[in-house]
């Protein structure tokens, strides 16, 4: 992306890449030093991401078990600070492993800067993962 690249359009896009199940040109977007939180995440499970290679080793694996359908409900707020945007949304989709549903609303903040995510924070509900074929995170460990 240009490096004028407003935060929410460099949001949207990376949603638009999510569901394509694109997840290399997903951590492309990401600056070499960028940091990946996960504030309320359970035990067993990281809470913090530093560097686009940790990102990448995190997500590669992610559409082998959440295939993503759509996010139908996204909301992306302005900050006082231009670079920072808060986005209220919800992704749908299913459960690869069990092809159960997966219906999950998110709360980030997410910092860009040069257009590439530099800090995301990602507020997502911790007893979601506790459905059979939801932990993508086990492989990185």
């Amino acid at each position: 992306m240009p490096e004028n690249t407003p935060p929410a359009e460099l949001y949207r896009h990376g949603l638009q890449l999510l569901l394509d199940k694109n997840i290399p040109a997903w951590v492309d977007l990401w600056a070499e030093d960028g940091i990946l939180e996960f504030p309320f995440a359970p035990q067993g499970w990281p809470g913090r991401l530093e560097g686009k290679d940790a990102i990448a080793a995190y997500m590669c694996h992610y559409p082998d078990h959440i295939d993503l359908h759509d996010f139908p409900d996204v909301r992306i707020h302005q900050t006082t600070a231009p670079k920072t945007i808060v986005v209220e949304m919800r992704g749908m989709g299913r459960l690869v492993e069990t092809c159960a549903p997966f219906d999950m609303t998110y709360i980030a903040v997410v910092t860009a800067q040069d257009g590439r995510f530099t800090s995301y924070r990602d507020y997502w509900n911790p007893l979601a993962v506790q459905e059979p074929g939801v932990d993508f995170a086990g492989s990185t460990r």
